[in-house]
């Protein structure tokens, strides 16, 4: 942040922060450490906890550019047969993650790890 003059006031120029999705994936592995502690991660990147839920919130709603598409589904009857290549998580809750062959396993991982978060 930095403060200019103008005329006989202060004018404070606040600059945005723009992240990368790659930045913020990282950002989010670090709170899903053993130990980890959502405000300390926040103060080391020097943004605030609020962030890092919407991240967490925008990861599983899969609203961010660049991350895998997750499927929630609700349990039902299982598939007389499964489809190749894919695969089908169902969690402590009332949800199934499902992927396809294609998926991106560190990106999956992440999901899953927040999911486990969640449900605890």
């Amino acid at each position: 942040m930095s403060a200019r003059r103008e005329g006989g006031a202060v004018v404070r120029v606040e600059r945005r922060r723009r992240w990368s999705d790659d930045e913020k994936l990282a950002i989010l592995r670090e709170t899903t450490q053993p130990g980890a502690i959502m405000a300390v991660v926040a103060r080391r990147h020097e943004i605030g906890t609020g962030q890092l839920y919407t991240w967490r919130r925008q990861l599983l709603q899969s609203a961010m550019a660049g991350f895998v598409p997750v499927e929630l589904t609700n349990s039902g009857p299982p598939a007389k047969s499964a489809e190749i290549g894919r695969i089908e998580i169902k969690g402590q809750g009332d949800f199934t993650v499902s992927v396809d062959r294609l998926v991106d396993w560190a990106a999956l991982k992440l999901v899953l790890e927040v999911i486990g978060e969640i449900d605890r």
